[in-house]
């Protein structure tokens, strides 16, 4: 069946829907990727080919590249997720959890209100996990000309995987514009990687089931260097700059602590001299502001690379600790 439809800019783009094509991509380019991806994750070829042919092209998924909330300044970011109704619902949520709150600390030394705004900032705690469908979305990035192209076509083959493993339905499970998924918003090739059955029912569930939501959050952050019980941020109120320890996108700390306290630095006095880390320069409400991070703060990185999305999840964490 053909179907016509007009984007935002009255362009055409052609469905093959039930065809065997895909939007996007040559009859060849989807035959190479069927075959790569199925001998790859060892799938079944003609699913594969099956299953591409039940998405649909998405303009708005890749529209929303273009205003992503990361690209606001902090006085803007900072105001939708650290708010006093985020902190309040993240205490709901830590009363209604917190036995596995406790266990996932216990066992992965990640700080149980960590956890709580990570799933706050991401979904609300569950209440918002997006409106796309994961295929389309993935489809529709992983088929386009673009410098992304190559991590969301890996995506694809992951969510492939993860769908054929029985963990998600591919044709009616939604997500994020990026094909995160669940209450912690994973990506596929995070669901599979780092999810863990922490209800203990036999399943990887991040859709439905908060505390296997909780234990895979806590997983994800010890896997990639969570130092337990260690600092995250602090605020800088000297106003000596130290240019040589200025923030790196994706870059872990490197400038230690001892280096700059011979030159006026006084945040963190407690932590050993030979600490690493960052400072990274925010745009705030009233004007500039300066935080230094620890290696912490970059772990929280990995799971978003925004400073700005790490700084959230540090500040709604602060809220939800026991005062």
């Amino acid at each position: 069946m053909l179907r016509i439809v007009l984007n935002r800019f009255g362009m055409l783009f052609f469905l093959l829907c039930g065809s065997g094509a895909v939007v996007g991509a040559t009859d060849a380019e989807q035959a190479a990727f069927a075959k790569r991806t199925a001998s790859k994750y060892k799938l079944d070829e003609a699913w594969i080919n099956k299953t591409l042919a039940a998405a649909e092209f998405q303009q708005a998924v890749r529209d929303a590249y273009k205003r992503t909330a990361e690209s606001k300044p902090w006085s803007e970011y900072r105001p939708i997720f650290v708010t006093a109704k985020r902190a309040k619902a993240g205490r709901k949520f830590m009363a209604q959890h917190a036995q596995a709150l406790a266990r996932a600390e216990q066992e992965y030394g990640v700080p149980a209100s960590v956890i709580t705004a990570i799933i706050g900032v991401e979904t609300f705690y569950g209440t918002y996990t997006g409106k796309y469908r994961v295929l389309d979305s993935l489809v529709s990035l992983a088929f386009y000309d673009w410098k992304r192209r190559k991590f969301f076509t890996r995506e694809l083959q992951e969510f492939l995987a993860l769908s054929a493993e029985g963990n998600v339905d591919p044709l009616t499970i939604k997500g994020s514009y990026a094909g995160a998924m669940g209450l912690p918003q994973f990506i596929a090739s995070s669901y599979r990687a780092y999810s863990v059955d922490f209800d203990g029912d036999g399943k990887r569930n991040l859709l439905t089931s908060p505390v296997d939501a909780i234990g895979s959050v806590a997983a994800y952050l010890s896997r990639h260097g969570w130092q337990r019980g260690g600092a995250i941020t602090e605020r800088i109120v000297s106003p000596t700059r130290f240019p040589e320890a200025e923030y790196k996108r994706n870059k872990k700390p490197k400038v230690k602590l001892s280096s700059l306290r011979a030159r006026g630095f006084r945040e963190f006095p407690k932590l050993d001299p030979a600490t690493p880390l960052m400072i990274v320069n925010l745009r705030g409400a009233q004007g500039g502001e300066r935080w230094a991070v620890l290696n912490n703060f970059y772990v929280i990185t990995r799971y978003n690379h925004s400073p700005l999305y790490a700084m959230a999840v540090t500040q709604l964490a602060q809220l939800l600790e026991p005062k």
